[in-house]
């Protein structure tokens, strides 16, 4: 077997699909001196089924990762290999190992890096939204008023959002999500990469409605991804989905009821849209 050179090694895991583990990250396993698992009694039939069975396995969790930490690091310190794991994904995204990771920096301890599943990318990679600048949120806020002090935060944010949610929390969510974001447009994610794998694309004001329909909603890691804020500026205008939504309204409707719809829906500002809706109306032989 591989002797790996001592360090911390990050090793995400399948979150859902166990073929979605790389080479790389079963030879690391394998390889490893010491794994630390979020919970051994999930991650034990893992490695099992990967035919990992002589390193030592150590829970490393929420509530012991300081007092793991400075032991981690005298094992490594010692000559041995440590890898991290989480009870799926990649460790830090959401789950223990920040403060290890802190701690190997500042002792000298070399830390390896290895990509792997996330569903935070996954969950991007499907929604069909701008995946060019995003923010992760994590898990939202449980208690009902800084729930919704964190979605106002939220409510022009230009970025791409993505967020954790239980299958329990879900309702009240989506709940929160309709009065805050109104028809913003959302994807939401659940039990990805697994074999009755969901993705609801619908508005957060109809999201909730959404899950009610759908018997198995109630099962199942969520991911949510909620379209950025859109806002026009001084140089660009309005962003062409605006544009082209506009023009297409004011075939139809007034002028002032066309902005106002534009203007709700991408989040621009209503003096602005409207002044390009009266810029257009001039221009109307043109369209």
């Amino acid at each position: 077997m591989e002797e790996l050179e001592p360090a911390l090694y990050i090793v995400p895991t399948p979150i859902g699909n166990l073929e979605d583990i790389t080479f790389r990250a079963v030879r690391i396993l394998k390889s490893a001196r010491i794994i630390c698992a979020e919970d051994t009694r999930h991650s034990r039939p893992l490695l099992e089924h990967l035919g990992i069975s002589s390193p030592v396995l150590e829970s490393f969790h929420d509530h012991n990762e300081t007092e793991k930490a400075a032991k981690i690091i005298a094992w490594i310190q010692e000559g041995k290999s440590v890898a991290l794991i989480s009870d799926a994904g990649t460790p830090l995204i959401s789950d223990p190992g920040y403060h290890l990771v802190v701690a190997c920096v500042a002792a000298g301890i070399r830390v390896v890096p290895l990509p792997g599943p996330c569903a935070v990318i996954t969950a991007l990679e499907a929604a069909g939204f701008p995946t060019d600048r995003f923010c992760f949120e994590g898990f939202l806020p449980v208690k009902e008023k800084a729930l919704y002090d964190r979605l106002e935060s939220l409510r022009h944010e230009t970025r791409t959002m993505v967020f954790y949610e239980t299958p329990r929390r879900m309702p009240e969510t989506a709940k929160a999500l309709a009065r805050v974001f109104g028809d913003r447009e959302i994807a939401v994610g659940r039990e990805m990469t697994k074999t009755f794998e969901t993705f609801y694309r619908t508005t957060c004001e109809k999201l909730a409605e959404a899950l009610a329909q759908d018997p198995g909603s109630g099962k199942g890691e969520m991911v949510a991804v909620l379209y950025p804020w859109r806002e026009s500026s001084q140089e660009g205008g309005l962003s062409a989905e605006a544009l082209k939504l506009l023009k297409l309204l004011m075939t139809e409707l007034p002028v002032k009821k066309a902005a106002r719809i534009v203007s709700e829906i991408h989040g621009c500002s209503k003096n602005e849209v409207y002044r390009e809706a009266l810029t257009l109306e001039k221009e109307k032989p043109d369209f």
